[in-house]
């Protein structure tokens, strides 16, 4: 009878109810402190490693990409004031086609701008800008011509001629920001650039602008490769 009812018992127990009438709460320090103790798995440790790696290096991946696959342009600024344009080690440039005022003549801008909110006289910030240039043949080996605007759109043009590329900006603060806006400039080089601006100021009594040499892949995201200041050549 005993046995009965001892074994009834054992059957009505849950399996949790058993593993816990086994295992005492000093067998679960244990199994704990010998689980914290154990090496983490080799991959755990190197995956955020390569995950940190990879964004460190996606920058200038993208760069390399641009200059292998890219095409070149040639792209002119307004005219700079050599007493502003170097800002302690960076050189700020603003070109031609990064004003508003001097887009809207081209065709494909009031589509453009009608696309916004608005009177459909400005853009919105944050909008994408895709401007299509064209090659102007230069002669000699002197400061190349730069690329002459001839349209904007909203979405990247799929057709273009051999001579032709499609840069991407965004309109932003008034302007359109195209990502060769900022470049950081050695001691060296900055008191040549401000001293060639001021030279070529006085011989011609106007200032100078700046014509910048840059790769462009065909996404129309762009980096820089050199710029002439004069007909002195500075490679980024």
């Amino acid at each position: 009878m005993t046995n009965s009812s001892s074994e009834s018992k054992n059957k009505t127990l849950s399996p949790e109810a058993e593993f816990s009438s086994k295992v005492t709460f000093r067998d679960y320090l244990i199994a704990t402190e010998q689980k914290s103790n154990k090496p983490l798995p080799f991959w755990r440790l190197l995956a955020p490693l390569a995950l940190q790696t990879g964004l460190i290096m996606a920058v200038p991946a993208q760069a390399v990409y641009t200059d292998v696959t890219g095409k070149t342009v040639i792209l002119q600024t307004v005219p700079v004031d050599p007493n502003n344009v170097l800002d302690g080690n960076t050189l700020a440039l603003d070109y031609n086609i990064s004003r508003p005022a001097n887009l809207r003549r081209l065709p494909g801008w009031q589509t453009l701008v009608s696309k916004g909110r608005g009177s459909g006289r400005r853009l919105p910030e944050g909008t994408n800008i895709y401007v299509t240039l064209q090659e102007q043949i230069s002669y000699g080996s002197g400061v190349p011509k730069a690329w002459r605007p001839l349209r904007v759109s909203s979405d990247r043009p799929t057709s273009l001629r051999a001579n032709q590329v499609a840069l991407k900006g965004v309109y932003q603060d008034g302007s359109v920001n195209y990502g060769l806006e900022t470049y950081y400039i050695p001691e060296n080089q900055r008191r040549q650039i401000t001293n060639d601006l001021r030279t070529q100021r006085a011989r011609r009594g106007q200032v100078p602008p700046i014509v910048v040499k840059a790769k462009v892949d065909p996404q129309g995201k762009a980096v820089p490769v050199s710029m002439w200041v004069r007909d002195r050549n500075y490679r980024f």
